[in-house]
Formats: structure tokens, C-alpha cells, sequence
């Protein structure tokens, strides 16, 4: 009877306020322009992307074309060739006039059109001859489709270089606008976010002033203002892992069409090989100068390592989900060595030297491990984001022999303990205990969400029951420490119920 009745009363007081309509129709108002503005970015974005993606298969083309034999091919190719010909074109008028069937009615910036219009890189121009060219050699007789034709080798040199240059331009440029664009609309819904709460907490202390009950509903009102924030928390998550997922599969679309291009590259090679047995002086100096064999072996190796680089940052785009509390993944049992193998695959870029950053050397103190029941994508997006930030620490440090120690053991034969350290600048003591915290981070604006470790104190604590652990020393390094159990449904092991709830910050 309470609860009913405060709730008719904050509901009396908050309806009654000349806050809330106002804050309503801002609110829609906002949301609209900001559901818009990412739907553009997402449009402008793709089909710039797209662009790059029909130059490459445009040339792809054209070599067939003028390697084909048969007539019902060459036709076959002509008729392909024209329509991504069309469809190029189409697309470049639309990102520089707009076109309202493509959701793309905005203007450009000064930034994008001077990529378009002025030297050096002048993209309207280069798009247009190269389409003039492609149309030229689509127009050509059958007997002038050789290799040495003039406009085949313009549009091989153009597609290799000069326009695909002009387009990673204009990609680049439009990912960059959309990316500031959504960061000051994030920083805008938490705005909103905001006010709401100031809304909210006015209207608590209207209610209270008649109704003396709402102490004794404290908690309650605590419960209901939480899931109220987790709400809207996963609204702006899931919003940040839509516009995330889709370049993700943008990229994960052109590694198919890389893979079918190269298969048939390498189909023509052998063909080549079979056909010519006894190659020149020059093309067997040739073959063993790029170490053909070895070409042949290790492409589709890269190939595969690309793709699993793609599909983990579709299950970072997950575990963004996860964090929301949306889809969860199915619990079985794991290898946990080979999930930190495969992340530190996806990472292996990031340790080698670059500049004047020294290689970072991997220090790996494997146990004996059963299989382990746990959400092993989730676990690897822990291993992911604690390597990550210790590759950042490493980095911003500067030292001369920087490393990461890799440890796994058995605790009690229950308890299954990875630690990851390095021996970067390490955690202030101040800021210790708010580096779980949602959306708080120590990197500079754009190089750093604040999500990495607050997802993966969920992951760890929530998800599996375990315990996460930091323990730091300014100039010497951090180290994190991952418990779980190995069995799930095994409740009571040798640590206190506490322990496994409670989050331990140690120095």
C-alpha cells in the first residue's frame, strides 16, 4: 500500500512539473536529429567505402575481360563491367550532390570537397576519367582487347594507385568526420542523461515534502533509479556497437571478395605454370626473388589471421551487447590457453617495434589446465582489453626492455588464476579505485571509451562469479589477476562469498 501510494505521488508531483514536457519534446526532438545525423554518417560512410571496393573489382574486371577467350564471357564481363561502371557513378554523384533514396541529403564539408574538386588530389575528376576510360574499353573491338591496350593499362595503373589513393583519401576523411560527429552526439545523450537526472532528483524532493513514507522506500527508489540508468546506459551502448558494426562488416564483406580474388590470381598462376613449363631466365629470377613457394604458402595463413581480426571485433561489438544485457552467448568448456593465443595474435602488431618503441616481449608461464566452463568470448574480451591497456602503459612509459608476463595456474584444483602484468608506469593510487567505473578513462578524448575494464569487472565478477583483482607500483608496473571457477555450479569454494562480489583493489 506504501509503494502504491508513492508512486501515485511522484507521479502527481513529476506530471505536474513544467520540467518534464518541456524535457520531453527536447528529448524527441534530439533523439530524432541524432537518429538521422548516424543513419547520414552510416550512408556517407559506407558508400565512400563501396566506392574503393568497385574501383578494385571494376580493374579486376577489366583484366578478365581482355584475358577471355570465349565470346559469351567477354560478353558476360561487358555486362558486368557496366553495370559497376553505372552503379560507380551513381554513387559518386550522390555523395557530391546527394541523393534522398540513399539517405544522403547533406552537404560536404570544405575538408571532403577540396578532396573532390581542388589538386592534388582533385577525386571528381579522376572518378569521371576513369569511368570514361572503363566505358572506352568496354566500346573496344575484341581485337584491340589485348594487354597492351591503352585504356586497360590506364585503369590498372589508376585502380592500383592514383584513384585508390584519392579514395582512401575521401574514406578516411568521411570516417574521421563521423567519428567526431558521433562522439559529440554521445557527449550529448549523456547530456541529456543528465538533465534528466537533475529532473528526476526535483521531483523526489517535491514528493518528499508531503510524504513522509519515502524514507522507508528509500531502497526501493534506489532500485528503480538504477535500472533506470542501466537502461539508458544500454541504449547509448547499443548505439555506439550499431555504427561499430557497420564498417566491421564492410571489412569482413571486402575480405570474401579478397579471398575469391586471390584464389583466382593464384588459379591463373598454376594455369600459367601448367601451361609454360619452361619459364624465361627472367621470370625464374623473378620467382625466386619474391619467393613464390613461400607467397603461395603463407597468403592464405594472412588471409585467416585478417578474418579472425575481423570476428573479434564483432565480438567486442557483442560484448558491447553483453554489457547491456542483451544476447548472452552459450557457457561450455574452453581452453583458455588458446583463447589468450588467439588474442594475442589479434595484438601481435601492437608488440612488435615501431618508431622509437622497442618490440614488447611476451613472457608466457603456462599451467597444466583442464578445460574450463566459462563464456570463452566473453574471457577473451578480457584478455583483450587488459593487454590492450598494458600496451598502452608500456607504450606511454618509454622504457627500454618493455615485456608482459602471461601466468596460468590451478588454486585448490577449483579455481582457475590468469594473471597479466607489465612492467609500464603503473596505476596513480587515486585512481585505482575508479578504473572499473563505466566510461572512466585516463586516455586523451577519441584514444579511449572508458568501457574496457567496466566490461570486463562484468565479465569476470557478474558473468562468472569470479573475482577481478588490480595491483599496481607507480614506474615498476600493474598487474591484473583473473579468478574463476572452473565449474560453474560449484558454489562454495575456498574464498568467502564477499570475496566474490566485492572488488578488490590492492597496492
Amino acid at each position: 500500500m506504501i509503494g502504491t501510494v508513492f508512486k501515485m505521488t511522484f507521479c502527481k508531483y513529476f506530471l505536474s512539473s513544467k520540467i518534464l514536457p518541456l524535457l520531453i519534446m527536447t528529448n524527441y526532438l534530439e533523439i530524432y536529429r541524432i537518429t538521422a545525423a548516424r543513419n547520414i554518417s552510416a550512408a556517407v560512410v559506407n558508400i565512400s567505402g563501396r566506392q574503393r571496393m568497385l574501383c578494385q573489382r571494376s580493374a579486376l574486371l577489366c583484366l578478365q575481360l581482355v584475358c577471355a577467350k570465349d565470346n559469351n564471357l567477354r560478353e558476360n564481363l561487358r555486362q558486368q563491367l557496366y553495370s559497376i561502371i553505372q552503379l560507380m557513378e551513381k554513387s559518386h554523384n550522390a555523395l557530391i550532390e546527394g541523393d534522398s533514396h540513399l539517405n544522403i541529403p547533406r552537404e560536404m564539408s570544405e575538408i571532403v570537397k577540396a578532396i573532390y574538386f581542388e589538386a592534388p588530389i582533385n577525386l571528381d575528376s579522376k572518378i569521371r576519367h576513369y569511368v570514361t576510360q572503363v566505358k572506352s574499353l568496354l566500346q573496344s573491338q575484341d581485337e584491340k582487347l589485348t594487354q597492351e591496350n591503352q585504356y586497360l593499362k590506364y585503369v590498372l595503373q589508376s585502380a592500383s594507385f592514383d584513384l585508390q589513393v584519392a579514395l582512401d583519401a575521401v574514406v578516411a576523411q568521411y570516417q574521421k568526420e563521423s567519428e567526431l560527429e558521433q562522439m559529440a552526439i554521445d557527449l550529448h545523450l549523456l547530456e541529456l542523461y543528465q538533465d534528466s537526472l537533475v529532473a528526476k532528483e526535483v521531483a523526489l524532493q517535491q514528493a518528499d515534502k508531503h510524504y513522509q513514507a519515502l524514507q522507508k522506500l528509500q531502497k526501493t527508489q534506489s532500485q528503480l533509479i538504477h535500472a533506470e540508468k542501466m537502461s539508458s546506459l544500454g541504449q547509448l551502448i547499443a548505439g555506439v556497437a550499431h555504427e561499430v558494426n557497420n564498417p566491421v562488416c564492410f571489412i569482413i564483406g571486402n575480405l570474401h571478395y579478397t579471398k575469391e580474388y586471390i584464389n583466382a590470381l593464384l588459379g591463373l598462376l598454376q594455369l600459367y605454370q601448367q601451361e609454360y613449363t619452361h619459364p624465361s631466365q627472367q621470370i625464374k629470377q623473378r620467382i625466386t626473388a619474391i619467393e613464390l613457394d613461400f607467397l603461395i604458402e603463407d597468403l592464405p595463413k594472412v588471409l585467416s589471421s585478417m578474418f579472425v581480426g575481423a570476428e573479434r571485433i564483432g565480438n567486442i561489438v557483442r560484448s558491447l551487447n553483453n554489457f547491456s544485457r542483451t544476447e548472452q552467448a552459450a557457457m561450455g568448456l574452453a581452453n583458455i590457453h588458446e583463447g589468450i593465443e588467439s588474442t594475442l595474435l589479434i595484438l601481435q602488431h601492437r608488440l612488435k617495434a615501431k618508431g622509437k618503441h622497442p618490440a614488447i616481449k611476451v613472457i608466457k608461464e603456462y599451467g597444466n589446465l583442464p578445460l574450463v566452463e566459462c563464456y570463452l568470448g566473453q574471457l577473451n574480451q578480457v584478455f583483450m582489453n587488459i593487454l590492450s591497456n598494458a600496451i598502452d602503459a608500456i607504450e606511454a612509459s618509454g622504457i627500454d626492455k618493455p615485456q608482459i608476463r602471461i601466468s596460468t595456474n590451478i588454486i585448490n584444483n577449483t579455481i582457475l588464476q590468469v594473471k597479466i602484468a607489465d612492467n609500464g608506469r603503473g596505476i596513480p593510487e587515486k585512481l585505482k579505485k575508479q578504473i572499473f567505473d563505466p566510461f572512466f578513462t585516463t586516455k586523451d578524448v577519441g584514444k579511449g571509451t572508458g568501457l574496457g575494464l567496466s566490461i570486463s569487472y562484468q565479465i569476470v565478477v557478474e558473468k562468472h562469479r569470479g573475482l577481478l583483482q588490480c595491483k599496481s607500483v607507480i614506474n615498476e608496473g600493474t598487474e591484473f589477476s583473473i579468478e574463476i571457477p572452473l565449474q560453474q555450479n560449484y558454489r562454495k569454494l575456498t574464498h568467502s562469498q564477499e570475496r566474490w562480489n566485492v572488488l578488490v583493489c590492492d597496492n
